[in-house]
């Protein structure tokens, strides 16, 4: 599924902007610590290198550039660091594969913090880089390497990093560069910081570094649980009479995919997915049971407690997950836990989620499992499954609102794509699972872990370059907080030609919060209709389309209309087709929906 997505057919378009270097230039017979650095990051095979332009690394820069020729890997440059990392987080979540952002000092590290921590949160690797001015004072340039240098950088993210390092010299650099690499794609993967001396980046060396073997330093293969845990699980999966399925955080692997359904139906086992994560399972399957959300819908719920094995892959919040299954009682189900998961868990942040009561525990990623389970077990005399359909527009006997709603979006675009492959690469929280079926580990990559607001845009344009040289046309649809918290990230892809179709689903509010403060009003016997206030974007309305096209892209809106939003999704479609950056401000009504009602009803929320 990966292979060709990455080729050298995705070239970036300032890389034929730069001039060969002369013969003659003192970088043909000097060698550089920064030029040993990028000859390293070239050798572990990172392709692109996405980064806001600092000094502390100046001398890294320079060697990307002039040492590398800005090729394997290429460089990308972002307007804010928040975007080099989001960028490389929705690369990864299409390929598997990490890229490098590089963050300027403690400055960038800081405004790159939102964006690392999203990574951590959803498990992706990426490998970050950072700098920092002289740490030997007498080496550093009056004010700006002052405060522009940290005694401890890492200690600004450590507690939602894997690891960190600043090596003293280039043997240490090789090192910590390789350990990385192995540490953030070892299960549970994360991100890393490494962080490099200004001095260390612009010293000289005697002769040219020899470059370690990266073969002999990768990841360890899947762990994978004893046989006799294996055949527990496999027993108590063949004995239930209502095993239910929790797919969770999975690969984007078609094998994988394959060997979840064959479970599945060896097993006649319901499955649940959660919009979350990326898609796990395929929708349309009868086995799935419920459309997904980020909280059990009423089906969900009842196909829950109906379980009398229920087994979790690496589900995101099991703990929450039963609890509001089981509405706070204990839960009646037999548990089987598979993930790596609590290797992750640390206490400064809580995004573990509760600990979760479970009977037999496969200490390994679902993909290992679900194979091995697949070994023991015999087919169900259930039969071979017909999948199936839900309908994908709303009622079109029903009368229809005025404006725009999300579903309406939603059907419309559908029509508009016809039968071209498509990867949704974000969708916003007023989302419904019966909305889209996914067929596809592609057809959907999830939210961005860490639950705020400006990553759609950055992350979005990650998962476009690295689909970039296959048969799927990215599209992200999120919402208008999202698009203008990020909205600079636009320039980064029409810079480096990156297709991709962006829908705003444009309530002019922070809707969410409107819901909240209408609970509060009601719970306070206080005016409900005061809602708005301090959450509409209105007075003036932002020219979302305009802000697009200031920066290279193609905006179309504000669209109000379903007939007018399906003529200009078909041109846009086209002109990303056709290679281009396309923004659509689709205005819906404010209004509820049961994936943005479902988490305000429980009343510890």
């Amino acid at each position: 599924i990966l292979s060709g997505l990455v080729g050298s057919e995705m070239c970036i378009r300032d890389r034929r902007d730069i001039p060969a270097a002369s013969a003659s230039t003192p970088s043909d017979t000097t060698v550089w610590c920064s030029d040993a650095i990028a000859d390293m990051l070239r050798a572990l095979d990172i392709p692109f290198v996405l980064l806001n332009p600092g000094a502390s690394f100046r001398g890294l820069h320079d060697s990307l550039v002039n040492h590398l020729g800005n090729e394997n890997p290429q460089m990308i440059v972002v307007l804010h660091e928040e975007h080099a990392v989001a960028i490389a987080h929705g690369y990864t979540k299409v390929t598997g594969r990490p890229l490098a952002a590089i963050l300027h000092s403690n400055v960038g590290l800081m405004h790159g913090s939102m964006a690392i921590y999203d990574a951590w949160v959803d498990r992706v690797p990426v490998i970050v880089l950072g700098a920092t001015g002289p740490v030997d004072a007498a080496k550093r340039r009056p004010w700006i390497d002052w405060i522009h240098t940290a005694q401890d950088q890492a200690a600004l993210v450590r507690h939602f990093i894997k690891w960190d390092a600043q090596p003293a010299s280039i043997t240490a650099a090789q090192e910590a560069l390789l350990r990385a690499k192995q540490i953030a794609t070892t299960a549970p993967q994360g991100p890393v910081y490494v962080c490099f001396d200004a001095a260390l980046q612009e010293s000289q060396l005697t002769q040219k570094p020899a470059l370690p073997d990266t073969a002999r330093y990768k990841a360890p293969p899947p762990a994978r649980p004893s046989d006799d845990l294996v055949e527990q699980a496999a027993n108590l999966l063949a004995q239930a009479r209502n095993p239910v399925i929790l797919a969770g955080r999975v690969n984007r692997d078609e094998h994988g995919w394959q060997q979840r359904v064959q479970l599945a139906e060896t097993l006649g086992a319901k499955v649940l997915t959660d919009l979350k994560v990326g898609c796990a399972f395929p929708t349309h399957h009868p086995l799935h049971a419920a459309p997904a959300g980020h909280f059990l819908n009423a089906a969900a719920k009842e196909t829950l407690r109906g379980a009398d094995v229920v087994l979790s892959l690496d589900w995101l919040d099991l703990a929450g997950t039963l609890k509001q299954a089981w509405d706070d009682a204990p839960v009646a189900s037999t548990v089987i836990q598979v993930s790596v998961d609590h290797y992750s868990h640390n206490g400064w942040s809580m995004d573990h989620q509760g600990l979760p009561p479970v009977d037999l525990f496969l200490q390994c990623e679902p993909e290992p499992a679900v194979e091995l389970l697949n070994r023991q077990l015999k087919p169900s005399a259930t039969g071979r499954y017909e999948r199936h359909s839900r309908p994908l527009s709303p009622n079109e006997s029903a009368a229809r609102p005025a404006g725009l709603t999300v579903p309406i979006v939603a059907a419309t675009l559908h029509r508009a794509l016809g039968d071209r492959k498509v990867c949704l690469t974000r969708l916003p929280l007023s989302w419904s699972g019966e909305l889209w079926d996914f067929d596809h580990p592609l057809d959907f990559l999830g939210y961005d872990g860490g639950g705020g607001i400006g990553s759609g845009p950055g992350m979005a344009i990650g998962s476009a370059l690295a689909l970039k040289a296959s048969d799927r046309l990215p599209v992200a649809i999120i919402g208008d907080g999202d698009y203008m918290m990020g909205v600079n990230a636009l320039w980064t892809a029409a810079n480096a030609q990156i297709p991709l179709l962006m829908i705003v689903c444009n309530n002019r509010s922070f809707f969410n919060d409107e819901l909240h403060q209408e609970r509060m009003a009601r719970q306070r016997n206080r005016p409900v209709e005061n809602r708005w206030i301090g959450q509409r974007i209105t007075n003036p309305e932002p020219d979302l389309a305009a802000m697009a096209r200031a920066q290279g892209w193609t905006g179309y809106g504000p669209i109000e209309q379903a007939d007018e939003l399906e003529r200009v999704l078909r041109q846009a479609i086209d002109a990303v087709k056709a290679g281009s950056c396309v923004v659509v401000d689709a205005v819906v009504q404010t209004g509820y929906s049961p994936a943005m009602t479902a988490g305000l009803t429980r009343a510890d929320d």
